[in-house]
Formats: structure tokens, C-alpha cells, sequence
């Protein structure tokens, strides 16, 4: 199964396209936002008193605040950073077969297809 790869710094989302992908991951706009460094912290970000529809306006103007990757299957939708890969094979349609490993090398998926323990 070949992904499709938007390179949303090329081709930005739209908001529909943002309010549905943090409709569709549950967790609000604030989980989307990526947080290092400028413009998150120049921009006062953390400040709670932002609304959803607010962080998504703030998404929009430097498509950088949007963290990535969102993987986006027909068994969910996921912000699956390469730290947290395990989320990605909680949706992926078709399970992993044989060994796998994270890009630092760190095991996820043993030569059985069972998933190793962090660690």
C-alpha cells in the first residue's frame, strides 16, 4: 500500500480540510499545533485561552504550526509523529508483517509481526 503525501507546506490545507482532520482525530485543534519554537512561542500559543476556530486561523497563515504527519486511513485518523509509530499501525488496514524498525532504528515490529515493547 503506496501512502499519498501532501507536502502541506506546498499545498496547504483548507480550513474545511483542517476542521475535518481535527474532527476526525477527537482531540481538538491544540493537539495539531506544532509547538517548537517560533512562531508558536512568539505567537503566545500556550495561552489557553484560545479556541479551536482561533488555532486553526493561526494554522492557516504559516502552515508551519501544523505538526505532522496525520495519517489518515479508513480505521481513523492519527497525528503520528515517528516517536509514536505504534499509533500509525493501530490504523493502518493491513498489519505489518515481519521486522520493522523506527528511523533511529529502535524495534517496533519483531520477525513474527508482534510488536516489541519501548524500551
Amino acid at each position: 500500500m503506496e501512502p499519498e503525501v501532501i507536502e502541506y507546506l506546498r499545498t496547504p490545507p483548507d480550513r474545511a480540510t483542517l476542521e475535518g482532520l481535527v474532527t476526525a482525530m477527537g482531540n481538538g485543534a491544540r493537539a495539531l499545533l506544532r509547538r517548537k519554537g517560533m512562531p508558536y512561542d512568539a505567537l503566545g500559543l500556550d495561552d489557553p485561552q484560545w479556541t479551536d476556530a482561533q488555532l486553526i486561523d493561526f494554522m492557516l497563515q504559516p502552515p508551519i504550526l501544523i505538526n505532522r504527519p496525520i495519517v489518515v486511513t479508513p480505521l481513523g485518523t492519527r497525528l503520528c509523529r515517528p516517536s509514536e509509530l505504534e499509533f500509525v499501525l493501530d490504523i493502518l488496514p493491513n498489519p505489518q508483517r515481519g521486522a520493522f524498525a523506527k528511523e533511529d532504528g529502535e524495534p517496533v515490529i519483531d520477525a513474527h509481526g508482534r510488536r516489541v515493547a519501548p524500551g
